[in-house]
C-alpha cells in the first residue's frame, strides 16, 4: 500500500512483473516498455535481498518463498494463481476503471494483498510476485519449487485482469437499479 502511495504517479507502482504482463496482455500497458519494467523489477528484487542477506545473515534464510511441507505442487500452483488472480481482479478495478475507488486504490490493494496473505502464506509464503520470490532464490540458493512462482502468478494475474475487463459494464452503459417487488 505504502509503495503505490509512494511511486503509483511515477511509475503506476508496477513493482510485480505479473501485473506488468497481465496490463499488456490486455492492452492497459504498452508491451514495448514491459521488457525494461522487468528488467528493473528482477535488479531490484535481486538487490534487496542481497542486501538483506547482507545485513542479517546468517540468521535469516534470505526471505525464500517455498512451499510449505506436505503442500503438492499442484496446491502452491493453484494457490499461488487464485491468490494473484484476485490481486489482479482488485488492481484491475481500481486502476482502470474509473468508477472505482480512485485515490484510494493503495489501501484496496494493501487489503488484498493482506487477504492473500491470510490465505495462502503458510502455505506458499503468497508470493503473487514472480521476482519477490526469484530475488530470495538467487541470494539464498534455494530454487525448490521456483517454477511454480513463475509460471502461475503471471498467469493468475492475466485471468484476473481478463476477468474484470469482461464483467466491467462499459463506461457508456448507466448502471440501472432494479425495482423492488
Amino acid at each position: 500500500m505504502v509503495a503505490i502511495f509512494a511511486i503509483g504517479h511515477l511509475s503506476g507502482a508496477h513493482i510485480n512483473p505479473a501485473v506488468t504482463i497481465a496490463f499488456a496482455a490486455l492492452r492497459h500497458f504498452p508491451w514495448a516498455h514491459v521488457p525494461a519494467y522487468i528488467i528493473v523489477q528482477v535488479s531490484g528484487s535481486i538487490s534487496a535481498s542481497f542486501a538483506l542477506k547482507a545485513v542479517f545473515h546468517p540468521f535469516m534464510s534470505g526471505g525464500v518463498t517455498v512451499p510449505s511441507p506436505g503442500i503438492s505442487n499442484a496446491q502452491v500452483f493453484m494457490l499461488e494463481f487464485i491468490v494473484t488472480f484476485f490481486l489482479m481482479f482488485i488492481i484491475t478495478a481500481v486502476a482502470t476503471d474509473t468508477r472505482a475507488v480512485g485515490k484510494l486504490a493503495g489501501i484496496a490493494i494493501g487489503a488484498t494483498i493482506l487477504l492473500d496473505v491470510l490465505l495462502a502464506g503458510p502455505t506458499t509464503g503468497a508470493s503473487m510476485n514472480p521476482v519477490r520470490t526469484l530475488g530470495p532464490a538467487i541470494a539464498s540458493g534455494n530454487y525448490r519449487g521456483i517454477w511454480m512462482y513463475m509460471v502461475a502468478p503471471p498467469l493468475g494475474a492475466i485471468f484476473g485482469a481478463a476477468t474484470y475487463t469482461a464483467v466491467k459494464l462499459s463506461d457508456k452503459q448507466p448502471i440501472q437499479a432494479k425495482a423492488a417487488a
